[in-house]
């Protein structure tokens, strides 16, 4: 670590541009040192340039294509053997908006790969160390189109319904060993990962698009609350808390010995 950060290091995945980029300032400026981990290797480098020149921190960056195994082994190695790590952010992540039937069923592999295979290998490499030092966190950048069940949502909302519930099952199993896991939620943020999705930003009303600057402060927000579950732009808390109580509320009656009486009325009538 840099003399002037006590922090720890975080490692930020996608962290060229968009919200990864905007994570890696803000957590500099909060007193963290910086692996910043992406594809482009020049925008990394310009990048960390900036933020230690700005801020002090103490920036590395590690090329890496997270949707290719040996990449992930790369940073699966980093963030199982330095001990400075105490916060992963998974921001990766890719989208593809269109119907199921007529996709490249091979961009849609490297899109299960990377919003799901990826931050599930990461969180699964660097939680022993955080439980084990007692202290650190995990936050999986995940998206309101996993609450979203409608048509060209197939894979990109179901990687992120995925993401959403790994985090919770996660923060559950990590209660008590000073490890935080937080899900974030984003809606339409002003980010390039539209560009080639199927629907371009242009195509939406303004009034759904947040700057991404002011989605990552709330996010951030959100984590100094305390919030396992951060939607930067739900107005009410309480709408998400009541989800969770329906879900809860369904529970006792999912899984029992006999079938329903609706079922077996059918069968009768048949």
């Amino acid at each position: 670590m840099s003399k002037t950060n006590k922090k720890g290091t975080a490692l930020v995945t996608g962290a060229s541009t968009g919200i990864g980029a905007v994570y890696a300032d803000r957590l500099a400026r909060r007193g963290y040192d910086l692996i910043l981990v992406a594809r482009n290797q020049a925008k990394l480098e310009q990048l960390a340039k900036k933020l230690s020149a700005e801020t002090g921190a103490e920036v590395r960056t590690l090329q890496a294509d997270l949707t290719v195994d040996g990449d992930i082994a790369k940073v699966e190695k980093v963030l199982r053997e330095d001990h400075s790590v105490s916060v992963l952010v998974n921001n990766a992540g890719t989208a593809t908006l269109g119907p199921l039937v007529g996709a490249d069923i091979g961009r849609l592999g490297g899109e299960i790969q990377l919003n799901i295979v990826a931050p599930t290998r990461l969180a699964h490499a660097v939680a022993p160390g955080l439980a084990a030092r007692g202290h650190g966190a995990i936050i999986n950048i995940a998206s309101v189109m996993s609450q979203m069940v409608q048509p060209g949502n197939a894979v990109y909302g179901g990687t992120k319904a995925y993401l959403l519930h790994f985090s919770q099952v996660l923060e559950q199993e990590l209660a008590g060993s000073g490890v935080r896991v937080q899900a974030v939620l984003p809606g339409a943020t002003r980010t390039e990962i539209w560009n080639g999705s199927g629907v371009e930003l242009h195509q939406l009303p303004a009034e759904i698009i947040m700057e991404v600057d002011e989605m990552v402060d709330a996010a951030l927000a959100g984590f100094d609350q305390g919030e396992s579950v951060t939607i930067p732009a739900l107005p009410q808390a309480a709408d998400w808390q009541r989800l969770i109580e329906a879900r809860e509320a369904l529970k006792p009656n999912l899984s029992r010995k006999h079938a329903a009486t609706r079922y077996k009325s059918a069968a009768v009538a048949a």
